[in-house]
């Protein structure tokens, strides 16, 4: 068979074990399992940045896509199909079109409320996210249904943020009651906010904090059993805190958002 004779002894003798790269994957498959049974919602990609933070480890994320699809490791987490576009607001007009591309923090921020099911009850919650570096700098949680307050004092909150600062800011929502109010516009009218609005049942016209609702909601019911917390309040402030200074982003190279603004000067 013109087979080299020392060449066959060595093969024979590696018969039943695994070779260094077979080693390294089987390792490998085992650590994104660990983080898999962590964060069941985080895909592929944020897993592979997981395990080499944390062991230092030097791979590819297609090694790592291999590993998860071999131990059937998926993200439990769901897509949401898109929607036809709808009318402008004749008051606000889209003022951002597509241009997300912000280079500083507090110019161009972006708002919307959100339910959440709790022990059988729904709750409105309101944030409000810096599309910088998609850091949620206000937050606040409806004491019933249908009120107005977390709107307002996220709004207070920004224009707080904004006494420390000279130049204008872009606030873009959804065509929500509270946000079309004249009370809304009345709030802000002293301050250089351009508001912005998208179109009627339109969520791809505010697509970052739509993604990232759809993200964090599914993370908090996933991966932090969002259900079994007693304190709405303070899981919702612990789980900001965590997703501004610790939740790697793919959006920023798999940086926190904290981490992000600290290492571009802000």
């Amino acid at each position: 068979m013109d087979v080299n004779r020392s060449g066959y002894y060595k093969w024979r003798a590696r018969q039943g074990t695994l070779s260094r790269y077979e080693q390294d994957r089987r390792i490998l498959t085992q650590l994104l399992l660990e983080q898999h049974a962590k964060f069941p919602s985080y895909g592929y990609h944020r897993l592979a940045h997981v395990v080499r933070r944390q062991t230092s480890w030097l791979f590819s994320d297609n090694l790592a896509h291999k590993c998860c699809k071999q131990a059937g490791i998926r993200s439990k987490a769901r897509r949401r199909p898109c929607v036809n576009p709808g009318a402008t607001h004749v008051r606000y007009p889209n003022q951002v079109n597509g241009n997300w591309n912000a280079n500083k923090p507090l110019e161009l921020v972006v708002s919307d409320m959100t339910y959440l099911r709790h022990k059988g009850k729904l709750h409105e919650w309101v944030y409000v996210l810096d599309t910088f570096n998609n850091e949620i700098i206000s937050h606040h949680l409806a004491k019933r249904h249908g009120d107005t307050a977390p709107y307002f004092k996220c709004l207070e909150d920004l224009k707080q943020k904004m006494d420390e600062q000279t130049h204008p800011l872009v606030l873009h929502t959804d065509q929500g009651s509270v946000y079309s109010s004249r009370a809304f516009a009345k709030a802000h009218e002293q301050y250089t906010i351009l508001h912005s609005m998208s179109r009627a049942g339109t969520p791809t016209d505010n697509p970052i904090i739509e993604a990232v609702t759809g993200w964090i909601k599914q993370e908090m019911r996933i991966d932090f059993r969002f259900g079994q917390c007693d304190d709405l309040q303070t899981f919702l402030n612990n789980f900001v805190h965590y997703y501004n200074h610790h939740r790697p982003a793919y959006a920023l190279n798999y940086k926190s958002p904290v981490q992000f603004k600290a290492e571009h000067g802000f």
